[in-house]
């Protein structure tokens, strides 16, 4: 028995179960991805928007904010190989170095400061899909990366709202982007960004 990242019995779970392990010692899958869904979303309204320069230890930072609640582990890096259907992600061994390469290109972007619109599509959809598989945590990827990617795109001076995109939408435009075509990854963008934010 495996759960939704191809592990079987790991660490990260309850004894002979691949439900994870929890401080509120929840042992089953619906109940405990209602929590999680319910605390982080809780949590988010808590994180606080911080000005670049972002990092690794910074998307850390989001991911400990959304689960301390919920998991010991939170904000740590995995360090358990994941995978989703034919999705592998990085190996915990090389996570910090490629993490490092995807921040490091976007600090040699300025963070995306003053691109247009059209533009900061594309450069995100990009550090975004690029970030997507490196997936740093055990569990809650998504949901971090989110915020992350709004203090980014509201640090390049632009609204930004995740309400139009349909799961189904999502979990194709991160397939697609893994197999090199970033075509579905910037639709999402493209309705995910929104106007200038007024000064």
């Amino acid at each position: 028995m495996s759960d939704k990242y191809g592990v079987g019995h790991d660490s990260y779970c309850c004894p002979d179960s691949t439900v994870l392990r929890n401080k509120l010692d929840i042992r089953d899958d619906i109940t405990l991805s209602e929590a999680e869904r319910q605390l982080s979303a809780i949590a988010a309204d808590n994180v606080e928007f911080n000005p670049p320069p972002y990092s690794l230890a910074y998307l850390q930072n989001i991911h400990r904010a959304l689960f301390s609640d919920l998991y010991e582990w939170a904000g740590e890096l995995r360090t358990v190989g994941i995978s989703k259907q034919t999705t592998r992600f990085c190996q915990p061994e090389y996570m910090e170095k490629e993490a490092g390469k995807i921040f490091k290109t976007m600090a040699a972007a300025n963070w995306f400061e003053g691109m247009e619109r059209a533009d900061l599509i594309i450069a995100v959809a990009e550090a975004y899909s690029d970030l997507n598989v490196v997936h740093p945590f055990r569990e809650g990827n998504g949901r971090t990366q989110r915020i992350l990617f709004e203090h980014l795109i509201m640090n390049a001076g632009f609204e930004v709202s995740w309400w139009g995109i349909e799961e189904d939408e999502w979990i194709y435009a991160n397939i697609a982007a893994y197999n090199c075509n970033l075509g579905p990854m910037e639709q999402v963008f493209e309705k995910c960004i929104g106007q200038p934010i007024q000064p």
